[in-house]
């Protein structure tokens, strides 16, 4: 993720500049001051809440992506390409939420600590991360589209081979896109003798063309799928729960990233229309940019431990799989195996294929046309 441009102060210190020339704002809002200024409040509590949040996430991304890692490793027969995109996303949350107790420690004591190499390596980390998330979507909805909508076989679609070169190219183009805070990202003294590992200020040119590719494009994939899968729903009401009941999921994975990421990335683009055309801002309205932006960026950090929620919601069996697995710590392995719960089949599962209760005319309306018990 790339830091927000402005020209204002150091919002922990409450100081802001009025001028918008010569700012430059880090994930939680530390800049340097230039030029005239006025007083603003800070975001009330923000040095015990944010931090707070922060390791509240890594805790709960770190637990949940991991479970979903060792669970997906343990699955048993064929693996379809979905698999490999929901294994790989929560690999990119992994790996993301374990930079977060650096930037809670940086927004507890106000200034960065960690030295410029983890300064660049953690900024690269949440750019990468933004990246990849989204494009594994795309991948996710775009293999619904071509099973359900245009009845390709998953298991074609899903060899070993298609499964290497898409996740290869995902991880390759997220790992070039997450460059710039490689160039830009540096740890700066500030007036107050402060630390902070801020962005030097890119090309606004830059900035929205990084948005487009990042946000707006896969963004319209996204939505030409999902649009094409629901009319296809709509017209074969008979597809039923167990039918689309993985759609679902899938689309709830993205509705949390999109409304995660883009109240940040709309603050992001104002910002910079505002650094532009050097439009003045009164006070009150820098204190509202000031906390938006806050807000904003806690709120897209949040999604890096939401997808294990969403499962736990909306996946029957990765319910029952949890319930099962945190048993398995409070009692024997004897008493485990008579008590472990039943999978159901009343309904369809992102994370699990129950292949053996998958009748032709099922696997024919989810999406194989051959009826060879892809499920969703």
């Amino acid at each position: 993720m790339e830091s927000v441009q402005l020209a204002v102060g150091s919002a922990m210190n409450g100081n802001w500049s009025s001028s918008f020339e010569t700012y430059s704002m880090d994930y939680y809002g530390s800049g340097s001051m230039n030029d005239d200024t006025c007083l603003l409040e800070e975001l009330p509590f923000a040095y015990i809440f944010i931090p707070s949040l922060y390791f509240t996430i890594f805790l709960i991304g770190f637990l949940g992506n991991l479970f979903v890692i060792l669970l997906m490793a343990q699955k048993r027969g064929s693996t379809r390409l979905l698999d490999t995109f929901v294994l790989n996303l929560a690999i990119a949350d992994l790996v993301f939420v374990c930079t977060l107790p650096f930037w809670a420690v940086s927004e507890a004591l106000s200034y960065w600590c960690f030295g410029e190499v983890l300064c660049k390596l953690s900024s690269y980390a949440i750019s990468v991360n933004r990246c990849s998330s989204i494009l594994f979507l795309v991948g996710m909805s775009v293999e619904r589209f071509l099973v359900m909508v245009k009845h390709w076989d998953s298991r074609s679609i899903g060899t070993k081979k298609n499964i290497a070169m898409s996740c290869g190219c995902i991880w390759v183009i997220s790992l070039l896109l997450g460059i710039p805070p490689l160039t830009y990202r540096k740890v700066i003294l500030a007036e107050d003798n402060k630390s902070l590992c801020l962005d030097e200020k890119p090309s606004v040119i830059f900035i929205l063309v990084m948005f487009f590719l990042t946000f707006l494009l896969p963004l319209g994939v996204i939505l030409f799928c999902y649009c094409s899968i629901f009319s296809k729903l709509r017209s074969h009401i008979s597809l039923g729960r167990r039918r689309n009941n993985a759609v679902k999921i899938i689309f709830a994975t993205i509705a949390a990233f999109v409304c995660s990421w883009l109240p940040y990335n709309t603050f992001k683009i104002f910002v910079n229309f505002v650094v532009y055309w050097s439009i003045d801002l009164s006070c009150h309205m820098l204190m509202a940019l000031s906390w938006g932006l806050t807000i904003s960026v806690c709120l897209a950090f949040t999604n890096s431990c939401i997808n294990p929620i969403i499962y736990i919601f909306m996946d029957q069996h990765f319910r029952q799989q949890l319930l099962k697995d945190f048993l398995g710590f409070c009692r024997t392995r004897e008493n485990m195996q008579s008590s472990a719960p039943s999978f159901s089949s009343t309904e369809s599962s992102l994370l699990f294929v129950n292949r053996k209760k998958l009748t032709p005319a099922t696997s024919t309306l989810v999406g194989d046309p051959n009826g060879r018990g892809v499920g969703l």
